[in-house]
This record gives structure tokens, C-alpha cells and sequence, in this order.
């Protein structure tokens, strides 16, 4: 624990202290004012005490006055300036640090995606990073500025009586040790609460996104017994590391309350025995209280600052995560992409011990239509992803135009790759915002040219707001088919060279099917495409056609050539041609 803690502090001091060491240096500088100016007055009141009200000096009680009045001047504008300068810094820096964490996470491979929800996902990037407030902002420098405070009022204290200030020092030792070793234990109950909370808001965020399906089938209930599991779970690690904080406050408060005490009774005994006057008693607990206070607010920011190092752990984390788009491994920059990709005895396993292709060979010419089918769980989809490059193989070798694609930049390839999906994401906003994602600068000439292609245009006529149409939260507003034509749109504005279509005519009704047929035959046109269909009558045309059955290619050959054979697929066509 102590080794993981030294690291997150190293990576904390570089990637966030270091690069803000000038804003901080003028924080120190302001809390060097700030801190000697609020001191002023508890030491100035031995002086009224014991010499301007005995003397009826009213000059130096005018002095002492103006002197006062001064220094509480310089402390409020140092304050102001101290608080305005850091809190903003910090604001700034979290915002940075989300833009740098969401920056990575989207660098990372698919596999993290499917691995970890959406929701959780958001947390890391919206929730994890806020601790660092305290390191920047006035929690880190108010954590020096109170040791130094302490430290001047601590020289005040040994001036005035040194056994009374040795006194008091006992028990504030006592108290910072029980402040550190609670500390201690805190940490790993904020870094679990930061997991906790990812998990609870992923959850959530899956029941609103879900909500017609949960609806659906009646199952409020069981969602709610959900999330109350979650939320309770979050409260009993709060309730722990309140229980923690609880008892360092009471223990503060305790022997604090006890040094007090003590030193009453010792300053009244010194006051007998004429080794004190009530100026220095009085002026002596004036400052007493400015070194315990500074102790007190440390507990208080160190319990802030071990919530920031726990989620800068889970930070630290992420942003030490490699990318998939490494150009040390990845260095194949590609100028242009014809669509020549060859699988060669490829394997691939999700788990080590599971894998799910066997050494798949074939070639997908430039322009050709290669389609995958097959059973469900057969590997349709994964070899799909393989040739997309959201997936690596386990073994053998995938090439485009000649090229080790494990090799290749992936922006390179990707800005010439096209993805069409049976539930295709659309963004929240109108029609128009969503067919130009892949490119936002293209003429409208191009736009149109992408809408009439897909024949969106037969749809978004009838609409009011035509292209201009707010379509909801993931198109929830538009039909099935409506999607796929918006997504085949998207796809060809992108004008890719390389085409996934993933079960994209499944599930609609006829008249959309023959609108996206004729949009997807568009598509397709001079491009390297693989299709991957249920509906086996979709993929008549495709130059081949390889039956893919549990990781391994069973079949291959054109639609009347695997016909005629009459094996796997004659058995999956015939079967849906009765229904």
C-alpha cells in the first residue's frame, strides 16, 4: 500500500504539482502574508494588557489600534487574493484533467470498452479527477500555510512559557498520530467508494437507457432492489470512513479540550506564584489557539487530500493504460488504402483458454463482397472486428494491400474504414448533425448526394423540419429502418474503402428493407465490403460466401455454387426460405 501510495504522490507532484509550481509559489507567498498578519492581533494584546491600559498610554494604544487594523487589511486582501487565484487554477485543472481522461479512455482498445460499462466509465472521467482541488487549490497550500502558522505561533508560545507550551505538545502529538494512522485507513475506503460509485452510476445509467425494455416487462421492481443494493453499499463505505473522520474529531476535540484545560490551570498557578501576567496568559491562549487551529483545519484537509490521492490512484490507472494506436507498434502509416485484405490462418480467443476462431484463411479482393454466415456464436461477428481492427488476433496474419494490419497506424486505416451495424448508434440531435459525424466540413452537394444515395430523403420529405429533424436519444424518435438509412448515409458521406456491414437488413419490415437494399447495393459499389446477414436472400450477389461454423470455415464459394453443393448452407437457405 505504501509503495502504491509513494507512486500516485510522484505522479501527482510531475503531472499536476510541477506544471503549477509558479501559481502555487504566489499562493505560498500570499499565505506568508496572510498567516504572520493574523497573528498580529493575539500578540498585540499582551502589549494593550500590560502596558498601554496600566500606563493609560493612550499613544500606544493608538499604535497597537492602527497596527491591528492594518495587519486584519492585509490578511483579508491576501486571503481574497489566495482563495481567488487557487480555486480557479483548481477549476481549471479538473476540467483539463476530464479533457486529458476522457482523451485516453477513447485512445484505449474495445476490449476495455466491453469490459467496463458506460456509466462507470463517466464516473472516471467526471467524479475521479475533482480530488485534485485540494492538491491545487487551497488545500494543499493552506496545509503549508498552517504549518507555518503553527510555527510562528509555536515560537510566540516557547517566548511567552516554555512549560506551557511543552505541555500543550503532548497531546497535540497524540493527536496528529491518531490523525495519520486514521488517514491511513481512510485512503482505501475513498479509493473503493470511487469503484462503488462508478458501478452504481453505470448501473443507472443502463436502467435509463433500457427503460422501454424494463417497462416492458414489468420489471421496475427488480431494478429498484438494483440499485437500492448499490446505493446501500455506497452508504456503508461512506459510513465507515465517516466513523473514521468521527473519531479523529472527537479525539481532536478531547485533547485539545484537555491541553486547554491544562493550561488554565497552569496559568492560573504561574499568575499566583507572580511568573505571569494576565497579559501573557491572556495573549498566550490567544495564540494557542492559532497553532491548534491550523493543526485541527490540517486534519480536516487531510482528510480531503486522501480523497484526492484515492481517486488520482484510480486516475493514474487509466492514464497509464497503453493505447491501441501505439505508433512504436503500430508505425505503417498508410497514404491510401485500395482494400486488398487476406486472412491467414487466423486465430483469435477472447479468454486464453477460449478461442473462438481456429486458423481462418481467405482472401477479400479490392471491391469484392465477401459474406459471413452462420450460426449464432459461430464468429461471424469477430471476424468482422478482426478486419475492422477492433479486434488483434491471437495468431496468424491479417494483411490490407500487402500489409501486416497489426502494423498499420489505425487512423490511417480507419479513416478509409465504413461501419453499418443491425442497431447503429445515432448521436442525440437533428438528421443532418448525424450524416455529417464522419466528416463536419462537407459541402452540402455531398451531403445531399449521401441522403439521396440512401434514400433518406424518401422519409425526411415528409418531415417539417426535413434535415433539420431532432431525432432523441439514440434516434428513438425515428423507425428501425429510418436509422439504418441514416446510418448507410453517414456511411457514405465517409466514402470508406472498406465496408462492415453487421446484420443491417435484419428485423425491418419489407418496405425498408427494399429501400436499404438499394441504398446498401450503393454502398457497396467499388468497395471491399463484408456482410454479415441472417437473411440469407440479401447476399445473392456477393462474389463469396464463407460459412463459418464454431471458429472454423466450413463453406466457401458463390450463392449458386454453395447451392448446388448442397451442405451447410443449402441447409440454412432452404430452412428460411420455408419460413
Amino acid at each position: 500500500m505504501s509503495k502504491n501510495k509513494n507512486v500516485t504522490f510522484a505522479w501527482a507532484v510531475k503531472n499536476i504539482i510541477w506544471p503549477r509550481r509558479k501559481t502555487l509559489f504566489i499562493g505560498l507567498l500570499l499565505i506568508l502574508v496572510s498567516r504572520p498578519a493574523g497573528l498580529v492581533l493575539p500578540a498585540a494584546t499582551k502589549y494593550l494588557l500590560d502596558d498601554a491600559v496600566p500606563n493609560k498610554d493612550f499613544g500606544m494604544l493608538q499604535l497597537i489600534f492602527v497596527v491591528i487594523l492594518i495587519s486584519l487589511i492585509i490578511q483579508a486582501v491576501s486571503s481574497f487574493l489566495l482563495t481567488r487565484i487557487l480555486s480557479v487554477e483548481a477549476q481549471f485543472l479538473i476540467s483539463e484533467l476530464r479533457v486529458k481522461v476522457q482523451k485516453k479512455i477513447l485512445s484505449l482498445p474495445i476490449n476495455f470498452f466491453d469490459n467496463n460499462k458506460s456509466g462507470a466509465l463517466v464516473s472516471r472521467i467526471m467524479t475521479d479527477v475533482e480530488g485534485v482541488r485540494n492538491l491545487v487549490g487551497t488545500g494543499l497550500v493552506q496545509l503549508i500555510g498552517g504549518s507555518i502558522t503553527s510555527i510562528l505561533a509555536l515560537v510566540l508560545l516557547l517566548n511567552i512559557s516554555p512549560a506551557m507550551t511543552l505541555f500543550t505538545l503532548v497531546p497535540l502529538g497524540l493527536f496528529a498520530f491518531i490523525a495519520m494512522k486514521a488517514f491511513g485507513r481512510i485512503r482505501p475506503i475513498f479509493k473503493e467508494r470511487g469503484k462503488l460509485n462508478a458501478e452504481v452510476t453505470g448501473r443507472l445509467t443502463e436502467t435509463l437507457n433500457g427503460v422501454r425494455v424494463i417497462k416492458g416487462f414489468n420489471a421496475e421492481a427488480s431494478e429498484n432492489r438494483t440499485f437500492e443494493a448499490g446505493a446501500r453499499s455506497l452508504f456503508e463505505n461512506v459510513k465507515s470512513s465517516l466513523t473514521a473522520t468521527a473519531f479523529v474529531t472527537s479525539a481532536g476535540t478531547f485533547l485539545i479540550g484537555f491541553a486547554s484545560a491544562g493550561i488554565l490551570a497552569m496559568g492560573g498557578y504561574y499568575m499566583m506564584e507572580e511568573k505571569l501576567t494576565s497579559g501573557e496568559l491572556i495573549s498566550f491562549i490567544s495564540l494557542l489557539a492559532f497553532m491548534i487551529a491550523p493543526i485541527v483545519q490540517m486534519s480536516n484537509i487531510g482528510s480531503q487530500l486522501t480523497e484526492a490521492f484515492a481517486g488520482l490512484d484510480r486516475t493514474e490507472e487509466i492514464m497509464k493504460m497503453d493505447p491501441e494506436d501505439m505508433a512504436e507498434s503500430r508505425p505503417i502509416v498508410l497514404e491510401k488504402v485500395d482494400g486488398d485484405i487476406v486472412f491467414d490462418k487466423v486465430s483469435f480467443a477472447y479468454e486464453n483458454d477460449k478461442e473462438v476462431l481456429h486458423e481462418i484463411s481467405f482472401n477479400a479482393p479490392r471491391g469484392s463482397v465477401t459474406a459471413l454466415v452462420g450460426s449464432s456464436g459461430s464468429g461471424k461477428s469477430t471476424t468482422a472486428s478482426l478486419a475492422a481492427t477492433f479486434l488483434t488476433p491471437k495468431s496468424g496474419l491479417i494483411t490490407v494491400d500487402g500489409h501486416n494490419i497489426s502494423k498499420v497506424n489505425l487512423s490511417s486505416f480507419r479513416k478509409h474504414l465504413g461501419v453499418v451495424l443491425q442497431d447503429d448508434f445515432l448521436f442525440e440531435g437533428t438528421i443532418r448533425e448525424n450524416i455529417l459525424f464522419p466528416r463536419p466540413d462537407a459541402s452540402e452537394e455531398e451531403l445531399l448526394a449521401a441522403v439521396k444515395g440512401a434514400y433518406v430523403n424518401e422519409f425526411t420529405d415528409r418531415f417539417e423540419e426535413g434535415l433539420e429533424t431532432v431525432i432523441g436519444e439514440r434516434g428513438v424518435k425515428l423507425s428501425g429502418g429510418q436509422k439504418q438509412r441514416i446510418s448507410i448515409a453517414r456511411a457514405l458521406l465517409a466514402n470508406p474503402k472498406v465496408i462492415i456491414l453487421d446484420e443491417a437488413t435484419s428485423n425491418l419490415d419489407t418496405e425498408s428493407e427494399t429501400f436499404i437494399q438499394k441504398s446498401l447495393d450503393g454502398l457497396m459499389q467499388d468497395r471491399t465490403t463484408f456482410v454479415i446477414a441472417h437473411r440469407l436472400s440479401t447476399i445473392r450477389k456477393a462474389n463469396q460466401i464463407l460459412v463459418i461454423e464454431d471458429g472454423q470455415i466450413v463453406e466457401r464459394g458463390t450463392h449458386d455454387a454453395l447451392i448446388a453443393k448442397e451442405g451447410r448452407y443449402f441447409e440454412l437457405y432452404t430452412y428460411q426460405s420455408r419460413i
